[in-house]
C-alpha cells in the first residue's frame, strides 16, 4: 500500500514538473511597457528580462598578481606597544616619500 502511494506521488510530482516552455508574451488585452523617455526604441521582452551589468557584476577572484611587500605608509601609526614599525626585508629599498609639510599650522589661527 505504501509503495503504491509512493509511485503515485512520484508520478504526480514528475507531471507537475513538466511545464511547457514558451516565449513570454504580454497578457491578452495588454501591451508591453511604453518606451522609456530617453530610450531610442521600445525594449523587447528579452531586453526587459535581461539583468543589466551593474546588477550582476563580474567576479574578480585574484586581486593580487604578485606577492609584494607594501610600501611604507607615512600615515600608519606606530604599534600600540610604542615600538618601531617593522622593517622591510633585506635587499628591498623603501619607496621615497617626499616631505610635503614644510610649515606647521596652528589650530584656530
Amino acid at each position: 500500500m505504501k509503495r503504491l502511494r509512493l509511485v503515485i506521488f512520484t508520478v504526480a510530482l514528475a507531471l507537475a514538473g513538466c511545464g511547457r516552455v514558451a516565449e513570454l508574451k504580454p497578457a491578452p488585452g495588454h501591451a508591453l511597457p511604453v518606451k522609456p523617455a530617453m530610450a531610442r526604441a521600445t525594449p523587447t521582452v528579452e531586453q526587459l528580462l535581461t539583468a543589466p551589468t551593474y546588477a550582476r557584476p563580474d567576479r574578480v577572484d585574484e586581486l593580487v598578481k604578485r606577492s609584494q611587500p607594501r610600501a611604507a605608509d607615512p600615515f600608519d601609526p606606530p604599534p600600540p606597544s610604542g615600538g618601531d614599525a617593522p622593517q622591510l626585508p633585506a635587499g628591498i629599498s623603501p619607496s621615497t616619500v617626499p616631505a610635503t609639510t614644510s610649515t606647521t599650522a596652528t589650530p584656530g589661527g
